[in-house]
């Protein structure tokens, strides 16, 4: 049983201490994704509350800047130790608030942030040396303070990715978690007051994305803004942002597609691919969900990925028998059965559907949907759904399926398989996304993960991931 105090929230996290809100409003609630029932609640805060914690973060910004990258290492360490032992909550309250299953809460939710902190800790360690370049030093500095706005679906994974590289850089740092799952981001903040990191260092602020991720964006002392979440929504921060020049990064939208040509074994490529589709319910950006297979092998895909779909028991997240939770929010759940009933008139429904899976009147729950024979111009194979849909769509060779994937507005990632290893990597150089994995490469949490076109702008996680969070000065002499 989670401690109710972790999910009864009342202030904000501002300066090294935890501060009442500015405003007297009414506590944001947080659903239960299972059975839609009040999880918790944290404080609705407001642009006073930015304000105030911009100024702790500027304030902390010259000491912690001045620190040696081995003592910033030292310090996320200690974090990362901290976070551990707070590790099977934070596991069950994001289960709960996203819908995530309790095995991949714990290996990816919590486990992966974790491996991201460390993986921080030793990048502090070898952040450029200055460069000689003619009669030119060129030196890579901290950026300053860090507006970090974080998205509901891995909440503490990409709030470490966000804050983890920033710190480690020397930056400081103000969070606004989402709505829909910001409890996470106190666990983070308890460790990192657990771990004795200087006042103001790092500061989070809840509230909605209107009025403290507006006062964010466009807050003057906000030298680098990192967004994650929908494209539509990154272009109107980028917008504010603009206002004060601000330099953004974006992490966004995905609409990946997972590449088979014709030499490839299918079974492992299409179970491996389904997988991925429908991990976290669907709800990660970089998915691949766009299955593209040749023509002639389409059938048989449609037999192997059925036969993984049907073991996707739908149930409540914390119930080890589950392997697809619900969606975290009853908005995403129709967003999602939309789309679904548009895929019903656009392609072949092959398994699912936009009925309710039976036995779940309660809660976000949607049934793991494939569809076949996809027109790739159509809107469930080139809008981000953000749910368990798979769209499988045919090619015509090597040429035509690298250009089905790159028919997209989105980046971000996509896999390739093929038994020919120069033939897979030339296709994957070929795929205008930031990630693709050939043949079902692991994912790597020191790479740098970002996009091309509309999935974003920058890089986050591993050595590059802490370099987005600097500046270069040239000094000559």
């Amino acid at each position: 049983m989670t401690d109710i105090a972790l999910l009864r929230r009342t202030a904000h996290y501002i300066g090294g201490s935890w501060v009442d809100p500015a405003e007297s409003h009414s506590p944001l609630v947080v659903t239960d994704a299972s059975d839609g029932s009040t999880l918790g609640t944290v404080p609705d805060g407001s642009a006073a509350d930015v304000d105030r914690a911009v100024d702790a973060a500027r304030a902390a910004f010259p000491a912690w800047a001045a620190l040696s990258p081995s003592e910033r290492s030292g310090a996320l360490l200690r974090v990362r130790d901290a976070l551990a032992e707070r590790a099977a909550d934070a596991s069950r309250i994001i289960s709960l608030e996203v819908g995530t299953t309790a095995r991949i809460a714990d290996a990816v939710q919590v486990g992966l942030p974790l491996k991201t902190l460390a993986g921080f800790a030793d990048a502090a360690l070898h952040i450029s040396e200055d460069q000689q370049l003619g009669n030119s030093t060129v030196a890579r500095e901290p950026a300053g303070v860090v507006g970090a706005i974080t998205p509901w679906n891995y909440p503490l994974h990409q709030l470490v990715g966000k804050a983890g590289g920033a710190l480690a850089a020397g930056c400081t740092v103000v969070c606004k978690p989402a709505g829909v799952a910001p409890l996470s981001a106190f666990i983070l903040a308890d460790a990192i007051a657990a771990a004795g990191l200087p006042a103001g260092v790092f500061n989070l602020v809840s509230g909605s994305g209107s009025v403290v991720g507006t006062a964010l964006a466009r807050h003057p002392g906000i030298d680098v803004l990192s967004f994650t979440g929908s494209t539509a929504v990154g272009a109107e921060i980028a917008a504010a942002a603009a206002t004060n020049i601000t330099r953004v990064a974006l992490e966004l939208g995905g609409k990946s597609a997972s590449v088979i040509l014709d030499d490839v074994e299918l079974e492992r490529a299409v179970k491996t691919s389904v997988n991925n589709a429908f991990l976290n319910s669907g709800q990660t950006c970089s998915a691949w969900t766009r299955l593209v297979v040749p023509r002639a092998a389409q059938e048989r895909v449609i037999e192997i990925a059925i036969s993984v779909a049907e073991k996707l028991t739908v149930g409540h997240p914390l119930d080890p028998a589950t392997r697809l939770g619900p969606l975290a929010s009853a908005e995403q759940q129709s967003s999602v059965l939309d789309y679904i009933a548009k895929g019903e008139q656009e392609a072949r429904l092959v398994f699912g559907g936009s009925s309710a899976p039976e036995g779940f009147a309660e809660g976000y729950y949607v049934r793991p949907t494939i569809f076949a024979d996809v027109d790739n111009r159509s809107q469930i194979a080139q809008q981000e759904i953000f749910g368990p849909v798979l769209c499988i769509i045919p090619h015509d060779g090597d040429d035509d399926a690298i250009r089905i994937a790159n028919d997209s507005a989105y980046g971000l990632a996509g896999g390739v398989w093929c038994a020919d290893e120069g033939r897979a990597l030339a296709a994957a150089r070929a795929i205008r996304t930031g990630q693709v994995d050939i043949n079902g490469g692991a994912f790597n949490p020191i790479a740098p993960f970002g996009g091309f076109k509309h999935s974003g702008i920058g890089r986050e996680f591993g050595l590059l991931g802490v370099e987005e969070f600097t500046e270069l000065k040239a000094i000559q002499r």
